[in-house]
């Protein structure tokens, strides 16, 4: 009998009064969703390996939330996770992706040619450009419940998937325990690996048990597109360069995907994917196209003007500094992204990245020269 089952069995010798959590000072989504009686209907579910209700929400009970960014305070253990407790799933994806409903289907588009430009981002402004999503693959648990067994199992097919990857993606996977120091060091510098992590959110939902065991990146020859296995998601693929030709970048990203994909199906699996999830992932924030296309673009300028975040807002875009979620920007230079992920296709997030900085890039010129924005605000998207 799994841990998850036996431990709930002795969870239920309690009244569900006496085992509901104390959410009051808590700021995140799924506090905001749970309710005692959500909680005692669905407190005895669990999914077919074993994942309960307790499990999806511990991470939101350990880490209250961020006075200024709403976290969402629960993760899927397997893929079924998000149906056997849609009772509190739905309404936490409806309030997390801007109102979209448990009816609603989520459309897929990984074809490069449907962007339109994209390759004309001015480089004197546009530093780097990058695009990132998640995939998990079918029949194994996720890794806040994975068992060491199956991360391992992750670890091998994925490798094997993408050792016969060929032509400008061929490359090679290093295996975190058997990094040195210093090339683990190069990696970090680079901004390609992650480091073992240290975010509450990611330890208390058990991500991190047996690190570095399972874990690795994968990249190719010239470190445009890299591969992370077991981290907060089975795979996460990333395409990035110097520069702002971001149609490059996304036209990597989709041919990349689409060989993985193709070799994955090839063993006889397949990524976890529906119809109204889209691609599903650990944290129900990455659910859709799991996608963040990012530009680090210098716009000392406009961030300092009064309307910079009405026109974020406006473009739904978000800003992040270079470092991260938590930094500030340095020197005027922020990391633009996609705020949506889920309800929009790949292709209209990256044009939404595309059309958003190439009107913030207009914008800051026009400040330099000491002119109004006035008349270039963007409409609501």
């Amino acid at each position: 009998m799994p841990f998850g089952n036996t431990h709930n069995a002795l969870k239920m010798k309690y009244a569900s009064s006496e085992e509901y959590p104390d959410l009051s000072q808590h700021n995140n989504h799924m506090a905001k969703i749970l309710t005692p009686a959500i909680y005692e209907r669905l407190r005895s579910k669990q999914t077919p390996s074993g994942f309960t209700l307790d499990d999806v929400i511990q991470t939101g009970i350990d880490n209250p939330g961020h006075p200024f960014i709403m976290t969402v305070g629960c993760v899927a253990g397997d893929e079924e996770t998000y149906e056997v407790f849609k009772e509190l799933l739905d309404p936490i994806i409806e309030d997390r992706h801007g109102g979209y409903k448990p009816t609603d289907k989520h459309k897929t588009d990984l074809n490069p040619n449907n962007l339109k430009g994209g390759d004309d981002l001015d480089p004197n402004y546009v530093l780097s450009s990058r695009v990132r999503t998640g995939r998990s693959i079918r029949g194994f648990c996720l890794p806040p419940h994975c068992s060491r067994g199956e991360r391992r199992g992750v670890e091998r097919m994925s490798v094997e998937a993408l050792d016969s990857l060929s032509g400008d993606l061929k490359g090679k996977y290093y295996a975190l325990k058997n990094m040195t120091d210093a090339e683990q060091q190069q990696l970090i510098d680079d901004h390609f690996l992650f480091d073992k992590p240290v975010s509450p959110l990611l330890l208390a939902s058990g991500m991190a048990r047996d690190w570095p065991d399972g874990r690795g990146i994968w990249h190719n020859d010239t470190k445009t597109f890299l591969v992370w296995v077991n981290e907060e998601d089975h795979l996460r693929v990333i395409s990035m360069q110097k520069g702002g030709n971001m149609k490059e970048v996304f036209n990597r990203f989709c041919t990349g995907l689409t060989k993985i994909e193709t070799l994955f199906k090839d063993k006889g699996t397949s990524f976890m994917w529906n119809e109204h999830l889209g691609y599903v992932l650990t944290c129900p924030s990455n659910l859709g196209t799991g996608l963040r296309a990012g530009v680090h673009v210098k716009i000392p300028n406009m961030s300092k003007h009064a309307k910079f975040e009405e026109v974020l807002k406006r473009l739904r875009l978000q800003k992040r500094g270079t470092g991260g979620v938590d930094t500030a920007a340095v020197g005027g230079t922020f990391d633009i992204s996609n705020a949506d992920r889920l309800g929009f296709s790949e292709v209209e997030l990256v044009q939404m990245v595309v059309d958003g900085v190439k009107l913030l890039v207009e914008m800051e010129k026009k400040l330099e020269k000491g002119q109004s924005i006035d008349n270039i605000m963007p409409a609501q998207k």
